[in-house]
């Protein structure tokens, strides 16, 4: 049964914070709030709470999980950018965003894709977020809230505790959030290309048209 905690979406409570960060640090899975919609998340480095988020979504090896880090800072020590796609990135950041980005040998192989060697990375723009991040002094894993056989993400916490509730060890309430999964954008070539269209604009990048 999973634990559910109501939390302000604007000042999550401190303490709330802290007990969401255990269970996570703990080996955790949980549901969360972004700027874009629920997601669920864990420790990146926790292969057991990793296969669980990709049993839930069904999703294989060769599917990217998003690393969500709370600022730039933590950039280069999980990607390969240069100045250009920096400052692609840091102008529409925090936000709803994933960056297919390759990359560094640092990086755990089950965390970058098999083949290609990249990695998908995201600032979310949203307090609860940002806060167990900052509680946690590191980055999570996540992936939109997307159920097998479903192409819209899970959005009401009480009908993600009653379906996942035995699968899932917390789920956040932090109210409602846009209905829509993060936009996803490969910079790891000349240009960006839109891997996943969502909720971000597409104007920054140029892919107005192709939307």
């Amino acid at each position: 049964m999973s634990q559910y905690f109501r939390l302000h979406p604007d000042n999550p409570q401190p303490r709330l914070i802290k007990q969401a960060a255990q269970i996570i640090e703990g080996g955790g899975v949980v549901a969360l709030p972004t700027d874009s919609s629920y997601a669920l998340a864990c420790q990146l480095d926790n292969k057991d709470a990793v296969d669980r988020v990709r049993r839930i979504r069904g999703l294989d090896e060769r599917q990217l999980l998003s690393l969500l880090v709370r600022d730039l800072s933590e950039l280069a020590n999980f990607a390969l950018v240069d100045n250009r796609q920096y400052r692609l990135i840091k102008s529409v950041t925090p936000g709803p965003y994933v960056f297919v980005l390759q990359a560094t040998k640092e990086v755990p192989r089950r965390l970058s894709h098999p083949s290609r060697k990249t990695i998908g990375l995201r600032v979310p723009d949203h307090a609860i977020t940002l806060a167990i991040l900052e509680e946690l002094g590191e980055p999570l894993l996540g992936s939109t809230l997307i159920l097998p056989g479903e192409t819209q993400p899970l959005n009401v916490p009480e009908e993600i505790r009653e379906k996942l509730e035995r699968q899932l060890d917390l789920v956040i309430d932090g109210g409602a959030c846009p209905c829509e999964p993060s936009t996803v954008i490969d910079l790891t070539g000349e240009e960006p290309v839109l891997v996943r269209p969502g909720r971000g604009s597409l104007a920054p990048f140029g892919l107005e048209e192709t939307a």
